[in-house]
């Protein structure tokens, strides 16, 4: 018996485990198959993320320029913090995807 990866959560199981006791996934099929969706789930979930995050970012810059004119005010303030949530959350996501494309599956 050895610890081995769990292929959908990641987390060190029992070789002999018939589910992950972390997920509860069933570990009876082709373990290799069930890492690749495993990742590609995880890289579409990125992208998602990603596209959350940008769209947050362009919706800030629309609100900021709203009518021809920079914003004032409460108008200002929510631009603002959707510029900035979502331009962090872009990198964050970017980061987190270069990182996730140099895992081996």
């Amino acid at each position: 018996m050895a610890l081995i990866e769990c292929p959908v959560c990641s987390k060190r199981i029992s070789s002999v485990a018939k589910e992950c006791q972390h997920c509860h996934a069933k570990l009876d099929g082709n373990l290799e198959s069930m890492q690749r969706i495993s990742h590609i789930k995880r890289s579409q979930n990125l992208m998602n993320q990603s596209f959350l995050a940008m769209t947050l970012f362009i919706a800030g810059m629309v609100i900021w320029f709203w009518g021809g004119e920079p914003a004032e005010g409460t108008r200002a303030i929510i631009a603002g913090i959707c510029f900035v949530v979502g331009f962090v959350g872009y990198l964050i996501c970017r980061v987190q995807m270069v990182l996730h494309k140099r895992k081996s599956v």
